[in-house]
Protein backbone atom coordinates (compact mmCIF):
# COMPACT_ATOMS: atom_id res chain seq x y z
CA UNK A 1 0.00 0.00 0.00
CA UNK A 2 1.35 3.75 -0.75
CA UNK A 3 2.60 5.12 2.55
CA UNK A 4 1.07 8.73 1.73
CA UNK A 5 -2.30 7.00 1.79
CA UNK A 6 -1.63 5.62 5.44
CA UNK A 7 -0.51 9.25 6.13
CA UNK A 8 -3.63 10.68 4.72
CA UNK A 9 -6.24 8.38 6.89
CA UNK A 10 -4.46 8.97 9.69
CA UNK A 11 -4.09 12.64 9.44
CA UNK A 12 -8.65 12.73 8.63
CA UNK A 13 -8.42 10.75 11.64
CA UNK A 14 -7.02 12.65 13.78
CA UNK A 15 -8.24 15.69 12.19
CA UNK A 16 -11.46 14.48 12.65
CA UNK A 17 -11.24 13.60 15.98
CA UNK A 18 -10.06 16.65 17.16
CA UNK A 19 -12.82 18.74 15.84
CA UNK A 20 -15.37 16.23 16.88
CA UNK A 21 -13.74 16.91 20.00
CA UNK A 22 -13.83 20.84 20.31
CA UNK A 23 -17.51 20.67 19.05
CA UNK A 24 -18.31 18.84 21.97
CA UNK A 25 -16.42 20.64 24.53
CA UNK A 26 -17.70 23.94 22.33
CA UNK A 27 -21.40 22.33 23.49
CA UNK A 28 -21.04 21.66 27.15
CA UNK A 29 -19.31 24.61 27.86
CA UNK A 30 -22.27 27.09 26.90
CA UNK A 31 -24.35 24.33 28.65
CA UNK A 32 -22.42 25.05 32.03
CA UNK A 33 -21.63 28.69 31.33
CA UNK A 34 -23.39 30.47 34.43
CA UNK A 35 -25.30 33.00 34.59
CA UNK A 36 -27.18 32.84 31.60
CA UNK A 37 -31.06 34.40 31.13
CA UNK A 38 -33.53 32.40 30.35
CA UNK A 39 -31.21 29.21 29.48
CA UNK A 40 -30.57 25.77 31.13
CA UNK A 41 -26.95 26.32 33.34
CA UNK A 42 -25.62 24.94 36.88
CA UNK A 43 -28.07 27.09 38.48
CA UNK A 44 -31.45 25.26 37.27
CA UNK A 45 -33.27 24.71 33.78
CA UNK A 46 -34.26 28.83 33.74
CA UNK A 47 -37.10 29.03 31.21
CA UNK A 48 -37.38 25.92 30.42
CA UNK A 49 -39.51 22.99 31.75
CA UNK A 50 -38.48 20.10 29.68
CA UNK A 51 -34.17 19.61 30.28
CA UNK A 52 -31.75 20.13 32.83
CA UNK A 53 -28.02 20.87 32.56
CA UNK A 54 -27.34 16.33 33.13
CA UNK A 55 -29.87 16.40 29.97
CA UNK A 56 -27.74 19.13 28.06
CA UNK A 57 -24.48 17.40 28.77
CA UNK A 58 -25.29 13.92 27.48
CA UNK A 59 -27.08 15.19 24.64
CA UNK A 60 -23.53 17.22 24.09
CA UNK A 61 -21.55 14.00 24.70
CA UNK A 62 -23.83 12.01 21.83
CA UNK A 63 -23.08 13.96 18.90
CA UNK A 64 -19.25 13.53 18.98
CA UNK A 65 -19.65 10.56 16.02
CA UNK A 66 -22.02 12.74 14.06
CA UNK A 67 -19.30 15.44 14.10
CA UNK A 68 -16.66 12.93 13.57
CA UNK A 69 -18.98 11.80 10.33
CA UNK A 70 -18.71 14.99 9.27
CA UNK A 71 -15.86 15.87 9.19
CA UNK A 72 -14.12 12.19 7.46
CA UNK A 73 -17.07 13.51 4.53
CA UNK A 74 -15.60 16.85 4.50
CA UNK A 75 -12.14 15.82 4.35
CA UNK A 76 -10.22 17.26 1.32
CA UNK A 77 -13.94 18.17 -0.22
CA UNK A 78 -15.06 20.81 -2.21
CA UNK A 79 -18.50 22.53 -1.19
CA UNK A 80 -20.69 20.99 -3.49
CA UNK A 81 -24.19 19.67 -3.57
CA UNK A 82 -22.89 15.97 -2.74
CA UNK A 83 -21.20 17.35 0.15
CA UNK A 84 -24.75 19.34 1.16
CA UNK A 85 -26.48 16.29 1.09
CA UNK A 86 -24.41 13.89 2.78
CA UNK A 87 -23.59 16.13 5.72
CA UNK A 88 -27.68 16.76 5.92
CA UNK A 89 -28.15 13.12 5.92
CA UNK A 90 -24.87 12.79 8.46
CA UNK A 91 -27.31 15.70 10.57
CA UNK A 92 -30.44 14.20 10.34
CA UNK A 93 -29.18 10.85 12.07
CA UNK A 94 -27.64 12.81 14.46
CA UNK A 95 -30.73 14.66 15.11
CA UNK A 96 -32.27 11.34 15.80
CA UNK A 97 -29.67 10.11 17.89
CA UNK A 98 -30.15 13.54 20.29
CA UNK A 99 -33.71 13.32 20.16
CA UNK A 100 -33.50 8.70 21.48
CA UNK A 101 -31.07 9.82 23.94
CA UNK A 102 -33.41 13.27 25.16
CA UNK A 103 -36.27 11.19 25.17
CA UNK A 104 -37.78 13.27 22.63
CA UNK A 105 -36.91 16.89 23.32
CA UNK A 106 -35.13 19.09 21.06
CA UNK A 107 -31.66 20.02 22.73
CA UNK A 108 -29.14 20.65 20.05
CA UNK A 109 -30.38 20.89 16.35
CA UNK A 110 -29.59 24.38 15.82
CA UNK A 111 -26.17 23.69 17.29
CA UNK A 112 -26.22 19.97 15.04
CA UNK A 113 -26.78 22.40 11.97
CA UNK A 114 -24.01 25.51 12.94
CA UNK A 115 -21.58 23.50 14.29
CA UNK A 116 -22.03 20.70 11.44
CA UNK A 117 -21.30 23.29 8.95
CA UNK A 118 -18.07 24.46 10.49
CA UNK A 119 -16.37 21.21 11.59
CA UNK A 120 -16.90 20.03 8.19
CA UNK A 121 -15.45 23.18 6.89
CA UNK A 122 -12.12 22.87 8.76
CA UNK A 123 -12.08 19.22 7.41
CA UNK A 124 -12.44 20.64 3.83
CA UNK A 125 -9.24 22.55 4.63
CA UNK A 126 -7.23 19.85 6.30
CA UNK A 127 -7.19 21.86 9.26
CA UNK A 128 -5.19 23.84 7.79
CA UNK A 129 -7.52 27.21 7.69
CA UNK A 130 -7.92 30.29 9.60
CA UNK A 131 -11.38 30.97 10.79
CA UNK A 132 -12.29 33.28 7.98
CA UNK A 133 -11.89 30.68 5.56
CA UNK A 134 -13.47 28.21 7.18
CA UNK A 135 -16.35 30.31 7.98
CA UNK A 136 -16.73 31.60 4.25
CA UNK A 137 -16.72 27.72 2.94
CA UNK A 138 -19.19 27.09 5.41
CA UNK A 139 -21.32 29.67 4.20
CA UNK A 140 -21.01 28.26 0.46
CA UNK A 141 -21.92 24.59 1.96
CA UNK A 142 -24.81 25.97 3.50
CA UNK A 143 -26.43 28.06 0.49
CA UNK A 144 -26.64 24.95 -1.60
CA UNK A 145 -29.68 22.69 -1.87
CA UNK A 146 -29.70 19.89 0.25
CA UNK A 147 -32.39 18.22 -2.28
CA UNK A 148 -33.10 14.95 -0.28
CA UNK A 149 -33.84 16.69 2.77
CA UNK A 150 -37.62 16.41 3.70
CA UNK A 151 -40.12 19.15 4.57
CA UNK A 152 -39.43 19.79 8.78
CA UNK A 153 -41.79 21.59 10.46
CA UNK A 154 -40.04 23.67 13.66
CA UNK A 155 -40.99 26.08 16.19
CA UNK A 156 -37.50 28.28 15.00
CA UNK A 157 -38.74 28.00 11.07
CA UNK A 158 -42.44 28.87 11.87
CA UNK A 159 -41.73 31.58 14.00
CA UNK A 160 -38.84 33.26 10.94
CA UNK A 161 -42.00 32.86 8.48
CA UNK A 162 -44.39 34.20 10.66
CA UNK A 163 -41.96 37.26 11.81
CA UNK A 164 -40.23 37.42 8.86
CA UNK A 165 -37.02 37.03 9.93
CA UNK A 166 -33.57 35.58 9.21
CA UNK A 167 -32.80 32.03 11.23
CA UNK A 168 -30.49 29.70 11.68
CA UNK A 169 -30.11 28.67 7.73
CA UNK A 170 -29.52 32.43 7.05
CA UNK A 171 -27.01 32.96 9.53
CA UNK A 172 -24.99 30.24 8.28
CA UNK A 173 -25.58 31.03 4.30
CA UNK A 174 -24.68 34.86 5.74
CA UNK A 175 -21.18 33.55 7.14
CA UNK A 176 -22.15 33.73 10.83
CA UNK A 177 -22.54 37.63 11.15
CA UNK A 178 -23.50 37.43 14.84
CA UNK A 179 -20.45 35.27 15.48
CA UNK A 180 -18.14 36.91 13.28
CA UNK A 181 -18.94 40.77 14.33
CA UNK A 182 -20.45 40.38 17.24
CA UNK A 183 -19.50 37.63 19.90
CA UNK A 184 -16.01 36.93 19.08
CA UNK A 185 -14.94 40.94 19.19
CA UNK A 186 -17.04 41.60 22.26
CA UNK A 187 -15.28 38.11 23.73
CA UNK A 188 -11.80 39.15 22.72
CA UNK A 189 -12.68 43.03 24.37
CA UNK A 190 -13.88 41.53 27.48
CA UNK A 191 -10.46 39.84 28.00
CA UNK A 192 -8.55 42.96 27.28
CA UNK A 193 -10.72 44.54 29.70
CA UNK A 194 -9.99 41.77 32.34
CA UNK A 195 -13.30 40.23 32.51
CA UNK A 196 -12.95 36.28 33.89
CA UNK A 197 -13.43 34.22 31.05
CA UNK A 198 -17.03 33.38 32.27
CA UNK A 199 -17.70 36.91 32.19
CA UNK A 200 -16.11 37.10 28.56
CA UNK A 201 -18.12 34.37 27.56
CA UNK A 202 -21.42 35.64 28.93
CA UNK A 203 -20.44 39.39 27.65
CA UNK A 204 -20.08 37.75 24.01
CA UNK A 205 -23.31 35.90 24.89
CA UNK A 206 -25.12 39.25 25.46
CA UNK A 207 -23.34 40.84 22.09
CA UNK A 208 -25.46 38.24 19.75
CA UNK A 209 -28.41 38.96 21.69
CA UNK A 210 -28.00 42.61 21.13
CA UNK A 211 -28.96 41.83 17.34
CA UNK A 212 -30.00 38.42 16.66
CA UNK A 213 -33.77 37.82 15.78
CA UNK A 214 -33.81 34.49 17.80
CA UNK A 215 -36.68 32.58 16.38
CA UNK A 216 -36.72 30.52 19.84
CA UNK A 217 -37.41 33.90 21.84
CA UNK A 218 -40.18 34.84 19.15
CA UNK A 219 -41.79 31.50 18.95
CA UNK A 220 -42.48 32.14 23.08
CA UNK A 221 -43.12 35.78 23.64
CA UNK A 222 -43.14 38.09 19.96
CA UNK A 223 -41.72 40.66 19.34
CA UNK A 224 -41.92 42.49 22.86
CA UNK A 225 -40.01 39.94 24.35
CA UNK A 226 -37.32 39.93 21.34
CA UNK A 227 -37.14 43.87 21.69
CA UNK A 228 -37.06 43.72 25.64
CA UNK A 229 -33.88 41.01 25.27
CA UNK A 230 -32.07 43.06 22.76
CA UNK A 231 -32.38 46.27 24.74
CA UNK A 232 -31.37 45.01 28.34
CA UNK A 233 -28.56 42.98 26.40
CA UNK A 234 -27.51 46.25 25.28
CA UNK A 235 -27.54 47.77 28.40
CA UNK A 236 -25.53 45.35 30.35
CA UNK A 237 -22.44 45.93 27.52
CA UNK A 238 -23.11 49.96 27.66
CA UNK A 239 -22.22 49.67 31.49
CA UNK A 240 -19.19 47.88 31.49
CA UNK A 241 -20.13 43.87 30.74
CA UNK A 242 -21.65 41.31 33.15
CA UNK A 243 -18.47 41.89 35.19
CA UNK A 244 -19.26 45.59 36.02
CA UNK A 245 -21.28 46.11 39.55
CA UNK A 246 -24.25 48.43 37.34
CA UNK A 247 -23.94 45.76 34.33
CA UNK A 248 -24.61 42.70 36.74
CA UNK A 249 -27.52 44.86 38.34
CA UNK A 250 -28.71 45.42 34.86
CA UNK A 251 -28.83 41.62 33.98
CA UNK A 252 -30.67 40.51 37.51
CA UNK A 253 -33.50 42.88 35.92
CA UNK A 254 -33.15 41.44 32.48
CA UNK A 255 -32.97 38.10 33.83
CA UNK A 256 -36.08 38.55 36.12
CA UNK A 257 -37.91 40.08 32.83
CA UNK A 258 -37.07 36.91 30.69
CA UNK A 259 -37.98 34.83 33.49
CA UNK A 260 -41.55 36.38 33.86
CA UNK A 261 -41.84 36.11 30.16
CA UNK A 262 -40.61 32.52 30.07
CA UNK A 263 -38.28 33.15 26.93
CA UNK A 264 -34.75 31.49 26.60
CA UNK A 265 -32.69 33.17 23.99
CA UNK A 266 -31.89 29.54 22.39
CA UNK A 267 -30.81 30.35 19.05
CA UNK A 268 -28.30 33.00 20.54
CA UNK A 269 -27.43 29.88 22.87
CA UNK A 270 -26.51 27.57 19.85
CA UNK A 271 -24.38 30.99 18.19
CA UNK A 272 -22.08 31.11 21.15
CA UNK A 273 -21.25 27.48 20.97
CA UNK A 274 -20.51 27.95 17.92
CA UNK A 275 -18.58 31.02 18.58
CA UNK A 276 -16.54 29.24 21.66
CA UNK A 277 -15.70 26.44 18.92
CA UNK A 278 -13.96 28.70 16.61
CA UNK A 279 -12.42 30.96 19.40
CA UNK A 280 -10.87 27.43 20.82
CA UNK A 281 -9.85 26.62 17.08
CA UNK A 282 -8.00 29.53 16.79
CA UNK A 283 -6.16 29.11 19.83
CA UNK A 284 -4.96 25.84 19.09
CA UNK A 285 -2.21 24.80 16.80
CA UNK A 286 -3.20 21.44 15.28
CA UNK A 287 0.43 19.40 13.88
CA UNK A 288 -0.14 18.12 10.84
CA UNK A 289 2.34 16.88 7.83
CA UNK A 290 4.54 19.61 8.95
CA UNK A 291 2.52 22.49 8.74
CA UNK A 292 0.32 24.11 11.88
CA UNK A 293 -3.15 25.67 11.58
CA UNK A 294 -2.74 29.39 11.88
CA UNK A 295 -5.38 32.12 12.13
CA UNK A 296 -4.81 34.21 9.00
Amino acid sequence: MNPSININHDRAEELAAHLANRATEALLDEARLTPKPGLVDRRGSGAHKDMNLAMLETSAECLTPTFIAMAHAGWRRVPDAALRRQIGAIGREGEKTMLATTGGVNTHRGAIWSLGLLVTAFAMHEGQSGIVQTVSSAARLASLPDTACPPVFSKGRYASHRYKVPGAREEAQQGFPHVMKLALPQLAKSRREGASEDAARIDALLAIMTSLPDTCVLSRGGIKALTDMRSGARAILVQGGIGSHEGRKTYDILEAGMMKANVSPGGAADLLAATLFLDGMEHTAIVQGGKRNGTH
